[in-house]
């Protein structure tokens, strides 16, 4: 069964072959019930605080918003004030964590994740993140287990899928990943993540075709991911369709001028620098 598939299996994560690195699904500091949070409402958050500053909940959505925003010193604050006033907050645990992986902090994320789950043990949300917790530390049978608990308490949530599936594929577990990460595209079909990092599996496998046509979705759903078109360029590369090739790692070179992954497809295709491609037929 799947809790007992990493068993006998190295330790650390292994290189997906000859794909580019895959990025992690976005994640958020909030849950469903803050979802709507902002870097917009920064400022209206900051007002509410100002007439209500013993409101743990405003902190926690303003922490979110900083977090989104990569002020993660600030978020921080906001989420230790939260925590202040209500020491049994859990999703200012579950967001603290994260503000903790996010800037390398595992220890103390894995801190604050079990504090969350302590408080609230049906809290899919910090399973997921101290799963990501536990996978970033090279410890991926927990991870796993963290992952499986996400998916039966919550088998909507496509980012436990999602990070599920990026551990198989780390262990070469390809169709085990393949599955979740087409779990994870039928519950969230507006994130390009999970069709990078099944298109790769599928690369990975020498379904050539099939790893195209995930690509091309990936970059249609987001035109400005340089993760997607440099990775359909490796796809159409392998097909030796070197003008969608070229194409793709023009548009990633476009987008984050001198990325080395694109560059060197670029090079290996017969890329003309100024040369107009053709990327779709």
């Amino acid at each position: 069964m799947r809790k007992t598939v990493l068993i006998g299996l190295a330790a650390g994560a292994l290189a997906l072959g000859g794909c580019s690195t895959i990025m992690n699904m976005p994640t958020t500091m909030v849950d469903d019930a803050t979802s709507a949070a902002s870097p917009a409402n920064l400022a209206s958050l900051t007002a509410v605080l100002s007439k209500n500053p013993n409101d743990p909940q405003a902190y926690n959505m303003r922490g979110s918003v900083l977090g989104q925003s990569g002020r993660y010193q600030d978020a921080l604050a906001d989420f230790d004030k939260a925590i202040q006033i209500d020491p049994n907050y859990a999703q200012a645990y579950a967001n603290r964590g994260l503000a903790y992986r996010q800037t390398g902090k595992l220890d103390q994320a894995l801190a604050d994740y079990d504090r969350a789950l302590q408080i609230d043990p049906a809290y899919a949300v910090a399973y997921v993140g101290r799963g990501m917790a536990y996978r970033d530390k090279g410890e991926l049978l927990r991870a796993l287990q963290d992952f499986n608990k996400a998916v039966q308490i919550r088998p909507d949530n496509a980012q436990a899928y999602y990070n599920r599936g990026l551990l198989y594929q780390s262990q070469r577990q390809y169709q085990f990943a393949i599955d979740d990460f087409s779990t994870a595209i039928g519950l969230s079909q507006q994130q390009a993540e999970p069709f990078i990092a099944r298109g790769l599996t599928y690369l990975a496998v020498g379904d050539l075709k099939a790893a195209a046509g995930d690509l091309d979705d990936a970059v249609e759903l987001e035109p400005e991911n340089v993760q997607a078109w440099t990775s359909r360029g490796l796809a159409y590369e392998r097909m030796n369709d070197k003008e969608k090739a070229a194409g793709s790692y023009a548009r990633a070179l476009a987008l984050r001028q001198g990325y080395q992954a694109a560059a060197d497809g670029f090079r290996r295709v017969g890329g003309e620098p100024g040369k107009v491609y053709t990327t779709f037929n």
